[in-house]
């Protein structure tokens, strides 16, 4: 068997860059190189492993299998690297008092300026980074140590199931429901949703999983929902309520800026909550900074209703 070196970093690069780019020009473009260090560099890749990584044609460059294997282990071969590279500056952090945390907006706007206004309190000279944004994205920066920590959140259909993260639940967030000020049920504080097979739904668009909500809960309850609305996010749900054109599921994290016309019903048990959780990787060195703002976290989650 030939005896090859070790690979190279950048060149493991240089192949993924035009793995997922699709062109030798475009990698250059995204990596700062010029298409000719791209393909020297390629080519002593090549040289390394031994066989040809990609076939060229007119139209760009597509990976042979050896192509597709090797870059699927430098995608995380790079993704470990800048973890390890986070980890290191972790250390740094407790000299400088700092620490990442990513979050998702509902959480955002509700929860998490209880967390801050504490966490400030007990520790004014740690500097706090928040990032916000969707859950594959948080669950990524966790894994590339772009972030200490992060909430995410799950129901439970779909249990969070990553051996890479280490889960904390925080709260359970009930699903509530959203009705004008005017509605029928406005006054009431609790309905159930066998109540509602007639209404007309406001749902999140984009296969958000509020609506896989509402489906679970209207097959339990004995209907199919008619929906009016798809909305952007909850604010335009919100007003579209606050109009009378349909009735809306959210979290009641979500609800936190409530619209004026929009009245808030408990649906107790007939509609499935979400947990809040927060998330860290194993196995990694947590700062002085981070342990802090976990046992802050915990904390507040205690006390939140």
């Amino acid at each position: 068997m030939q005896n090859r070196g070790v690979l190279d970093i950048k060149r493991l690069q240089i192949l993924l860059a035009i793995v997922e780019e699709g062109s030798v020009t475009s990698a250059a473009a995204a990596l700062g190189y010029t298409p000719s260090a791209i393909s020297q560099q390629l080519l002593r890749l090549e040289r390394e492993a031994g066989q040809p990584l990609l076939d060229r044609h007119a139209r760009g460059m597509t990976p042979t299998d050896a192509g597709l294997v090797l870059a699927t282990h430098a995608r995380k071969v790079l993704r470990q690297l800048a973890a390890a590279e986070s980890d290191l500056a972790d250390i740094a952090g407790v000299r400088r008092g700092s620490v990442t945390l990513g979050t998702f907006p509902t959480v955002g706007s509700s929860f998490l300026p209880l967390a801050v206004r504490r966490y400030r309190e007990l520790y004014p000279n740690i500097t706090l980074t928040i990032s916000s944004g969707r859950e594959d994205h948080l669950v990524r920066m966790l894994e590339e140590g772009k972030v200490a920590m992060s909430f995410l959140w799950d129901y439970a259909w779909q249990r969070i199931d990553n051996d890479e993260l280490v889960l904390t639940e925080l709260f359970t967030d009930p699903t509530v429901l959203l009705v004008g000020s005017t509605h029928r049920l406005a006054r009431r504080r609790t309905v159930r949703m066998a109540d509602l097979a007639a209404e007309p739904w406001i749902i999140r668009a984009g296969g958000h999983p509020v609506v896989e909500v509402l489906q679970r809960s209207a097959v339990a309850a004995g209907f199919t929902p008619t929906i009016a609305f798809q909305a952007n996010d909850y604010q335009e749900a919100q007003a579209m309520v606050s109009v009378g054109l349909g009735i809306a599921l959210a979290p009641r994290t979500a609800t936190v800026n409530q619209h004026p016309d929009v009245r808030v019903v408990s649906l107790g048990d007939t509609a499935p909550p979400r947990r809040v959780l927060v998330a860290h990787r194993p196995g990694r060195v947590r700062s002085a900074a981070e342990l802090a703002l976990h046992d802050v976290l915990v904390e507040t989650a205690s006390t939140y209703t």
